[in-house]
């Protein structure tokens, strides 16, 4: 119990916890990486229905920071209405490296940052978006 109790805890401190929607690896450590080290608790997940589930098990997933090309029963824009509808107030940060998104393509709050993204980019918006 006191293990829990502790893991618990250090959740807490780490701050806010943020889902990031990534399937490729080494993009999703990138994300994650940067976004833990802005102060976050990151959760992973690599496709659309990878990241429904988590939502499911999880009620203090603050964020969810997803690519639009990804794998599952839905892309990342299709997630980003689901969360919405689901989850209202989760906040929604979409990305992508070829597709451009226009404010009327995210759900309301949702916000778009093109790939390649930089650490002071994704650690503003998360601020702003969180804090």
């Amino acid at each position: 119990m006191i293990g829990r109790v502790d893991e618990r805890m250090t959740e807490v401190s780490r701050g806010p916890v943020v889902l990031v929607v990534e399937d490729e690896p080494l993009l999703r450590m990138n994300a994650v990486d940067m976004i833990e080290a802005a102060g976050f608790h990151v959760l992973e997940a690599g496709s659309a229905d990878d990241a429904i589930e988590v939502l499911e098990k999880r009620d203090d997933i603050c964020l969810v920071f997803t690519d639009i090309q990804i794998p599952g029963s839905m892309d990342g824009l299709k997630l980003a209405r689901a969360v919405r509808g689901r989850w209202p107030p989760i906040k929604i940060i979409t990305t992508s490296g070829r597709v451009q998104v226009a404010a009327d393509d995210l759900p309301d709050g949702g916000r778009f940052v093109p790939k390649p993204y930089t650490q002071a980019q994704i650690t503003g918006l998360l601020r702003e978006m969180l804090v």
